[in-house]
């Protein structure tokens, strides 16, 4: 009798709970109409789901690819870097489209629609934006710029750390990480030290008295280019005489270097050696100088039949 009881009380409860489960799942994938768009709890949820997984999934790909061609040595750094970018891409895109077709139940025609809602709000306020992402697809595509490239962009130079979908991340030499726009690379001036031949050529322009002797200033700045770090012996260094200038004679040393990206030291360690030639040769570096012309001052006053004390003040009026 016991037994019976307890039977048909645990069947009465299995009901109820198949009755709770039944309502909770009606409830969770009822669904809501809103023109084209289906969409209930459960779908919902799902696309979420799709959405984390994406991620998880873009992320694993990438690092699997980039391990399997690390060690491949003939293929560029950049483009390996390129190659993993574009498939984590790939792989977010066509997870979210599956993730809209699970949440919303929406087709090509819907997913169209929704672009064309975007691009009237691109034209409104998120041009520049687009803009960003676009070139950043260019730089990854054209490639004028890679990751370890040392660049100078306006007035700040550094090393690409990463290209990202939206911005750049470029690191100084003090260390410091400038976050500049994809489409600033695109569209202005960039000085790239690492495109194309490994080697540059430097500059460093100097200004001597106009009474030096111009062989013996070409011979010391030939000499000063002698036996400095990272500066090449072929192509040899030269020496352009610029022009004459309104207080000096400006030359110019030309060297070359295969370490671009060192230019800065480069320069430094040559004007150090310049300095230290030029004091042993006895070559002056002239600065601007200025006369002054005193008007009004009688004629049969002579310099001489000037006190000091009248010297003295004079000169403190003229540095006054």
């Amino acid at each position: 009798m016991l037994s019976s009881m307890g039977v048909q009380m645990a069947s009465i409860l299995l009901q109820d709970s198949t009755g709770i489960v039944a309502r909770i799942w009606s409830y969770l994938t009822q669904q809501f109409t809103f023109g084209r768009i289906t969409v209930s709890a459960s779908s919902l949820f799902v696309g979420v789901l799709v959405v984390v997984v994406t991620l998880f999934a873009a992320r694993w790909t990438s690092a699997l690819i980039e391990r399997r061609i690390a060690n491949r040595r003939h293929i560029d750094p950049g483009l390996r870097y390129t190659i993993c970018r574009l498939v984590k891409y790939v792989v977010i895109m066509v997870g979210v489209l599956v993730a809209l077709k699970q949440a919303f139940a929406i087709d090509l025609t819907s997913i169209a629609v929704i672009f064309t809602a975007l691009s009237v709000g691109i034209g409104f306020g998120l041009q520049y934006i687009a803009s960003d992402i676009a070139s950043g697809f260019i730089l990854l595509f054209e490639r004028p710029v890679r990751i370890g490239d040392r660049i100078t962009i306006g007035e700040d130079e550094g090393d690409v750390q990463s290209i990202n979908l939206r911005t750049t991340i470029v690191t100084t030499n003090d260390r410091i990480a400038i976050i500049v726009p994809n489409s600033k690379l695109v569209s202005q001036r960039v000085v790239n030290w690492s495109y194309g031949d490994p080697r540059a050529r430097i500059g460093i322009p100097i200004g001597v008295a106009d009474d030096s002797d111009i062989q013996l200033v070409t011979d010391t700045l030939i000499e000063a280019a002698k036996g400095v770090d990272n500066v090449l012996t072929e192509p040899p260094a030269r020496v352009q005489f610029l022009k004459f200038g309104d207080y000096s004679l400006d030359f110019r040393l030309l060297v070359w270097t295969n370490q671009p990206r060192r230019h800065a030291q480069i320069r430094s360690d040559i004007n150090y050696r310049i300095a230290k030639l030029f004091r042993e040769h006895s070559i002056r570096i002239p600065y601007p100088t200025q006369e002054f012309l005193l008007k009004g001052v009688p004629r049969n006053l002579e310099p001489n039949l000037l006190s000091d004390n009248d010297l003295s003040d004079d000169a403190t009026q003229v540095r006054q």
